[in-house]
Formats: C-alpha cells, structure tokens, sequence
C-alpha cells in the first residue's frame, strides 16, 4: 500500500529591506506532517490554566461579620422564615459555594506537548503566516528599527513572534529590548517555542538561523 506524501511547502525568504533574496523548501514531515487540531486546542488550554494565579476568593457565610443568631422567631410574626444574618440569601452575607483559592497547574505528556509545538509551527507555515527573513541584526538598541523592518515587511498592523536561532544569540539581547515596548511583539529563541506563543500572534517571523533550527532539512534555494 502507498503511503500518502505531502507536498514540500516553498516559502519567500526577505531581507529586512523586504527584498526577495531566495526561496526555501520545508518537508511537513520534519514538523510531524499532520495537523491534529483537537490537541492543539488541549495543549492551548494548558498553557493557559497555567497562567492563571488562582487566588480569588469569596467570603462564605461563615466567614461574613454579622450575628449568628435567628433574626426574628419562626411563626407568629407574620413574616416569611429567616435565618441568620450571614444567610446568602441576604445582602451582606456570604457567597454560597463561591471560588477560594485553588491550583490550576496541570500537565499534558510532554510527547504532546512537543507534537504540538510542530503542529502550530506547520500551520503558521501551511496558512502562509510565516515571514522568513535572511537576518536581523541592530547596530543599537532602538524601537524605531525594529518598528522600521515591521512596516517595510507590511506587519506594522499585526501581532508578531519574533523567532530568532542560536547563531543569532548575539543579537538577541538587542533585538529584544527594541522590540519589547512595541505592542504585540514578542522576541523568543526557536528553542523556547510552544504552541501557544505560536499560534497567539497573527504572524511568525523567522530568522534563516531560526528556521534552520526548527527545520534541519530545509533546502535553501
């Protein structure tokens, strides 16, 4: 039986003046071939019950300022029945099984996590929401620069990851702290890539160096 082969994805690469400088091949393979969106979504779900602080907190009826004690006796007033003051079905009293503080750290496999991390890269590839660029290096630390490369490569209006390779790990430092007070901009290595950080900005961007990294066998042209 034959077994079903995708074909390769042919991506622009750009210099940060927006020039085209050449074409590279990716195999789907090498970022797992398929796109399981159930786990994508399962996986998103973590990272984001993750973030949360769980500290909220509710005052239950135990724990409300107020008298324990029966408002008024139970027949003969005329009134319907009542409680105590800390009832929650008076104002002022406490929630009835309101949240407390609680943990929402969980974990998936890491397997799936790692799967996961090669789905999202995949789709921002097959969706063709991915900008490959040859290089980007800042001579100083300046937010104009970065903002400059973003409105050249028309991504000024658009949410952006950054994703940089190890060969760039010199110009990290610099390219971060550029880029770092422009809205919706987020500099990692390839290295430190979830699915969530992928899938979050509208675009990707990718290094050569970056792109070598996450796909070894990628035939530049």
């Amino acid at each position: 039986m034959a077994t079903e082969t995708t074909p390769p994805i042919t991506l622009s690469v750009v210099n940060p003046q927006g020039q085209p400088v050449g074409t590279v091949e990716v195999d789907p393979a090498e970022l797992g071939g398929k796109i399981n969106k159930q786990l994508l979504h399962e996986v998103v779900l973590m990272y984001l019950a993750n973030q949360r602080a769980g500290t909220h907190s509710t005052l239950r009826r135990g724990e409300v300022a107020g008298s324990t004690k029966k408002l008024f006796r139970q027949k003969g007033t005329g009134n319907a029945r009542v409680g105590t003051r800390r009832s929650n079905k008076r104002k002022g009293g406490g929630t009835a099984k309101g949240p407390k503080p609680r943990d929402y750290e969980y974990h998936l496999p890491r397997k799936a996590v790692q799967g996961a991390t090669r789905m999202a890269i995949l789709s921002k590839l097959k969706d063709n929401e991915t900008v490959v660029i040859d290089g980007l290096k800042l001579a100083d630390i300046k937010t104009k620069a970065v903002a400059d490369v973003l409105k050249t490569l028309q991504l000024s209006d658009k949410t952006c990851l950054i994703g940089l390779g190890k060969s760039d790990i010199d110009a990290k430092q610099t390219i971060y702290h550029s880029a770092r007070n422009i809205r919706g901009m987020t500099v990692l290595p390839a290295a430190q890539f979830n699915a969530y950080q992928v899938l979050r900005p509208k675009r990707l961007v990718l290094t050569k160096a970056a792109l070598q990294e996450l796909c070894k066998n990628a035939k530049w042209k």
